[in-house]
């Protein structure tokens, strides 16, 4: 059965099921990796007939797979998709930044270029469900930011094959290779390349304990978007609220995995007794109880606190991967809200349609890295270079600052650099420009 406390019966740290990695998870993890990156394809399809598919030879989705994947999705869902992207496209470029480039000093100039990562690849998880909103949440800012080479990586079924959804919508965003590979093998094959596979610059996306500890352990030989964690959500409710809807959204993130949490914070008792009674009678309407339940019992929770803004102030402590205000005036407390990946506001904004429609990315920060860490953007898919330019008077009128503080820090080398250029070397007369 769900527990409900009071605030002052449990503390903030024990409101999310934070999972720790299993050790024996790292152990495995680093010899997958070891062996790809020393073997390339050889271990990669080895791990892939072991782990996804017995019979598999080839990891990249051929031209002819693609179509067919492509014209096996109805026209119904296609339309769907287009709206989904359309959507998605329209937030985020307003995301997309300009480089700059000032003069506020004579002889001086300084500026930073925005430029897109050239390589990158996406992570759609397999299994039971397909994921095609994940090709679109990063496929899209990736291609927005200018990236020259979008990869997908995913599982591939027993048999073989992809779903046709996640094909279509990788289609659609117009990535540039589908590869059927999977788990800790497919990032490290992303990280350091084989004979079939490029090796990217960057690896995104969301995975199970395998990849998040892959993707942790080759950080630095390919950047990463975050280590995902199981899903969450916060549900701050009034008494107002209808506890079908609230109950319904709890179980929309615990069908995700026996791990996810969902957490109701509500300063009404009766809510809080109808919401738990309405869960039990939900989960037997869901398709994925078995997943749904033991999420809903282990890691679920009701909350009732004092008031709204003692509810929030709990939420920033936590700092959720999903927040929703299900109040009647959310924008009067969306400025008290300081650590969350994405705020549903309202009581029609079902955190679902974060997932798919609304717009905003849904690969968010979990495990309560929304206090330093932001939902992936086309920040993600960019990198910065900055430049400066000094004329010779410019250089001159600065140049005895930086050698006094370049010998404070004990770095003579780096004060005789500039004075080299005062004194007057064989060039430096020759460099006026």
């Amino acid at each position: 059965m769900i527990k409900i406390f009071r605030l002052g019966e449990i503390s903030p740290a024990e409101i999310f099921k934070r999972n720790e990695p299993l050790d024996t998870v790292s152990g495995v993890v680093s010899e997958i990796i070891g062996k790809v990156a020393a073997e390339g394809d050889s271990a990669l399809i080895a791990y892939e007939r072991k782990f996804d598919c017995p019979e598999l030879t080839t990891v990249k989705l051929s031209d002819n797979a693609v179509r067919e994947g492509v014209a096996a999705v109805p026209e119904s869902f296609m339309r769907v998709l287009r709206r989904a992207a359309d959507n998605i496209t329209a937030f985020h470029k307003n995301q997309i930044r300009q480089g700059f480039i000032y003069n506020d000093r004579p002889g001086v100039v300084a500026g930073q270029k925005v430029v897109p990562i050239e390589k990158v690849a996406i992570y759609v998880p397999g299994g039971l469900a397909a994921y095609p909103s994940t090709v679109l949440m990063a496929a899209i800012p990736a291609k927005l930011a200018g990236c020259r080479e979008v990869y997908v990586a995913t599982p591939p079924s027993r048999n073989g094959t992809v779903k046709p959804e996640i094909i279509a919508a990788a289609e659609m965003c117009g990535v540039d290779g589908i590869f059927t590979m999977g788990g800790a093998q497919a990032v490290a094959a992303l990280a350091y390349g084989t004979e079939t596979v490029p090796k990217v610059d960057k690896i995104v996306g969301p995975g199970n304990a395998y990849v998040a500890e892959a993707k942790k352990q080759v950080f630095g030989m390919v950047s990463i978007d975050m280590i995902a964690g199981p899903s969450e959500i916060l549900i701050i409710a009034d008494g107002k609220s209808d506890p079908q809807v609230v109950a319904a959204d709890m179980l929309s993130q615990a069908e995700h995995d026996k791990n996810a949490s969902s957490v109701l914070v509500t300063d009404s008792e009766k809510l809080a007794a109808d919401v738990c009674s309405e869960l039990y009678r939900q989960l037997e309407l869901l398709d994925r109880k078995e997943i749904a339940l033991p999420s809903i019992e282990n890691n679920g929770k009701i909350i009732i606190a004092a008031s709204v803004a003692e509810a929030i102030e709990v939420s920033n402590e936590i700092a959720p991967e999903h927040l929703e205000l299900m109040l009647d005036d959310p924008f009067d407390y969306l400025d008290m809200v300081k650590n969350a990946g994405s705020v549903f506001m309202g009581r029609n904004t079902p955190e679902a349609l974060g997932d798919y429609m609304a717009g905003p990315n849904h690969t968010l920060p979990t495990g309560g890295t929304a206090k330093f860490a932001s939902p992936l953007s086309v920040d993600d898919f960019v990198k910065k270079i900055q430049y400066s330019y000094f004329s010779r008077d410019a250089l001159l009128d600065i140049c005895d600052d930086v050698a006094r503080f370049a010998e404070a820090e004990g770095l003579t080398g780096h004060a005789r650099s500039a004075v080299v250029r005062k004194e007057g070397s064989p060039c430096s007369s020759k460099a006026g420009g």
